[in-house]
């Protein structure tokens, strides 16, 4: 049952707050834990839907997951280690789950069945398929969505990929099953992505080599038939959940925030170094190192904003902002163009056009030229819509934020998926001062 969830025009945003832990290092935590020997002792690991899936995914290929007082640990069955499962995998609505979880399938031998929701089922894993059938892993029948039935080998054979596209899933998945292949796995990406599975992997001693080349691409290599060890970790704020509490300080009038402990991994940051080139009074405190990871405390104050052109090799650090960041154009003086957002078709939703028809219904003037998604703002957005969330999460709470500065409420039609990625959303916006409801 859908749960419609609307936005009202709000003042005074403030306070001091903290947001779940990153979920892309929430589930890396997971499955590296489950591939170490020995145990994994996680603190801050986000208790979101798509998390909750990973976990059960690696505890039904054998390995121990408990919780208590609010740390997760795992114990972890060793590179090759794990079991074949007595059921379908079921991953829910979580894309980087399904598509990591293939690349450590890859280098076991067992059969395994992949399912997921409806969304999930509609979203292409061929760009992973592509470099692991070349590793080793056997497809059953024909398609590259979910469901998928995949047999792995104890066989793997190390490869050199070179991304087609920047895609810090492939990447993952890839080294992924590398740790399994003798020898040395090399994943080339022209432009870089998210890099949290190579510091991760480091972390938990995996042997790699990263090389900067000539012409700006970067070269990971990876030591197979690796063995790796138990860790602690503390995850940081999720920076992707961060935006939509800056971008609501930063349109609501006599706004100041704080959002402490936020991952500032430079791959991750593209949002805010955008928002500061428009005008954005951003300021990082506090800055530290945790788990390898750069994490900080954004203080954040009401600006006036400009629109800017964002270039296509920014893309990677800052995908799942766009939308948010189309919202916050929105209430900017002038244009602001976007550029190199293909990779925005086939997320939960295709998010270019979802983001651009919600604009739309809110009285933004927005136009889509292929890949390029372009807003003219004026400061003042009239609102008063009921916006197509297409069951993704990003996009109902990108509207919502929009809605805390419109003139006229902004309602998302359904707001139940929020929890794949921000368990308790409104509650924490709402403490704010936001109005939702």
């Amino acid at each position: 049952m859908s749960q419609p969830l609307t936005a009202s025009r709000s003042a005074h945003i403030s306070g001091r707050v903290k947001v779940p832990g990153d979920k892309s290092i929430s589930h890396r935590a997971l499955i590296l834990g489950a591939l170490a020997t020995g145990r994994t002792r996680i603190d801050g690991l986000l208790d979101s839907e798509d998390v909750l899936a990973t976990a059960r995914v690696v505890a039904a290929l054998g390995a121990i997951v408990s919780q208590k007082d609010g740390v997760v640990e795992v114990l972890g069955q060793g590179v090759g280690g794990l079991r074949a499962p007595e059921g379908p995998l079921d991953f829910g609505n979580s894309g980087t789950s399904a598509r990591l979880m293939l690349g450590v399938v890859a280098g076991h031998d067992m059969c395994a069945s992949f399912t997921g929701d409806a969304s999930l089922s509609r979203r292409p894993m061929g760009r992973v398929l592509e470099p692991l059938t070349a590793m080793g892993l056997s497809v059953e029948g024909e398609g590259d969505t979910l469901p998928l039935t995949v047999r792995g080998t104890a066989d793997l054979i190390p490869i050199e990929y070179v991304l087609p596209v920047p895609s810090a899933q492939v990447k993952s998945s890839v080294l992924l099953a590398g740790l399994h292949a003798p020898g040395r796995t090399t994943v080339i990406e022209p432009l870089s992505t998210r890099d949290h599975t190579e510091r991760m992997l480091a972390y938990f001693g995996a042997e790699l080599d990263i090389e900067e080349l000539d012409d700006g691409a970067r070269a990971i290599t990876l030591c197979g038939d690796a063995e790796l060890r138990g860790a602690a970790l503390i995850v940081p704020g999720d920076p992707s959940s961060a935006a939509f509490l800056v971008a609501a300080a930063l349109i609501c009038p006599d706004s100041e925030i704080v959002v402490e402990n936020v991952l500032l991994n430079p791959t991750r940051t593209g949002f805010f170094e955008t928002l500061q080139e428009m005008g954005a009074e951003i300021e990082v405190l506090d800055p530290r190192q945790e788990g390898g990871e750069p994490v900080g405390d954004l203080r954040v104050k009401t600006s006036a904003l400009k629109g800017v052109r964002v270039p296509p090799e920014r893309a990677p650090s800052m995908i799942d902002e766009y939308p948010v960041l189309a919202a916050v154009a929105a209430f900017s003086d002038g244009e602001t163009r976007m550029e190199g957002l293909a990779e925005l078709k086939v997320k939960e939703s295709d998010r270019l056009a979802a983001t651009a028809e919600g604009l739309a219904a809110c009285g933004v003037d927005v136009e889509v030229d292929d890949d390029v998604l372009i807003v003219r703002g004026a400061r003042t957005v009239k609102g008063g819509a009921e916006v197509a969330t297409h069951l993704d999460h990003r996009i109902a709470m990108a509207f919502l934020t929009l809605g805390l500065g419109a003139e006229e409420p902004v309602t998302a039609d359904d707001g139940s998926m929020i929890a794949t990625s921000f368990p308790g959303f409104a509650a924490l916006m709402s403490g704010l001062g936001a109005r939702i409801a």
